[in-house]
């Protein structure tokens, strides 16, 4: 067992298995989708399926870093979809013209870095209440993000009076339908986020805090860790990720629908995560991990579409999949596994 455990905490331990998965899903489209792995050149753009995964899947991507650090806290938040509608909302909001909502008024269009900076600041604000939910008042994660799971669409829908709000800015469009040298930009805003994230948790001491945290926050606290801005730190960021996601679909369709912008992606992020092999249970994490198992999810949902799957069984074939993948992560299913082989042998 002290084995078992030394191989299953080595670095990079977990992340072999979503990695294999997700090599077998494209070693499937390899062999079985004609061109799939087809990417071409116009107009200086580079346009393929497999670029198109990474650019549907942006939106996971952001939120699975955002919530990885959740996770590694011992917590969870389940409003990252409704914060992605609130940061849709307030964008849109700002830049259509009025009646549709009262921000409308303040006649933003065309001031695209202002709004962003606005719909992710209120977003920001919207991770710093869980936070202190959760940290200050001592809520259940689960409880605390759970209200402005609820709340957030309502919340969404009363900044944009309850209606669709369609708009037309071609800076603001540019954030999920633009290219940036040559890639869409949304890859790039994956990216940066992804390598700034890496860095302020690996290169910093905010990464061990939050593993420790998650570890046994209890001697965290009593070792001198500020447990409580640390958490805080964690769901803002989960919030600023939610933020940045809601604008990307906001900006792909040209419009803010405040039931459906971000509807059930918290759940898609959790299982980034947990593919990614963090534990729901909190300490050590792995950003490759959760990118690893949101590009995983995106792919299967891509491969479903394209080998023209029935829509019903999308679902039961993406749960079949993580599910093998999860029991593949787990010591003591492998550990079963050998012994079964052993005593057939």
């Amino acid at each position: 067992m002290q084995n078992q455990t030394k191989i299953s905490a080595l670095p990079g331990g977990h992340l072999r298995w979503p990695l294999l998965a997700l090599g077998a899903v494209l070693l499937f489209n390899a062999v079985c989708t004609h061109g799939f792995f087809h990417i071409e050149v116009r107009d200086g753009r580079l346009f393929g399926s497999l670029l198109d995964i990474l650019n549907r899947g942006a939106p996971v991507m952001l939120l699975s870093l955002g919530m990885t650090l959740v996770i590694a806290t011992g917590g969870v938040d389940l409003s990252v979809g409704a914060v992605m509608a609130i940061s849709g909302a307030v964008a849109a909001a700002l830049i259509a013209p009025p009646p549709y909502s009262a921000l409308s008024a303040l006649d933003l269009h065309g001031s695209t870095v202002l709004v962003c900076i606005i719909a992710l600041l209120v977003a920001l604000c919207a991770g710093v209440w869980n936070g202190l939910l959760v940290a200050v008042l001592d809520i259940q994660p689960i409880v605390a993000t759970l209200i402005l799971m609820v709340a957030g669409r309502g919340v969404a829908q009363l900044l944009t009076n309850g209606q669709i709000i369609t708009f037309k800015d071609a800076e603001f469009e540019s954030i999920g339908g633009g290219f940036f040298l040559g890639v869409p930009f949304t890859i790039t805003i994956v990216a940066m986020t992804a390598v700034l994230t890496g860095l302020l948790t690996r290169m910093s001491a905010l990464g061990l805090y939050i593993e420790a945290i998650g570890n046994n926050p209890v001697a965290s606290h009593y070792s001198g860790v500020n447990t409580r801005m640390v958490k805080t730190m964690a769901y803002a960021f989960c919030g600023l990720c939610a933020g940045m996601a809601g604008m990307i679909v906001t900006s792909d369709i040209r419009a803010a629908d405040a039931n459906n912008a971000g509807l059930y992606l918290e759940l898609d992020a959790i299982l980034a995560v947990v593919i990614g092999g963090t534990a729901l249970t909190g300490g050590r994490f792995s950003l490759l991990g959760s990118l690893a198992g949101a590009i995983l999810i995106q792919t299967l949902t891509t491969t479903i579409l394209t080998r023209g799957i029935s829509s019903q069984y999308t679902l039961v074939v993406k749960a079949a999949v993580i599910i093998a993948v999860c029991l593949l992560q787990a010591p003591k299913f492998r550990a079963m596994v050998l012994r079964l082989k052993g005593a057939r042998a």
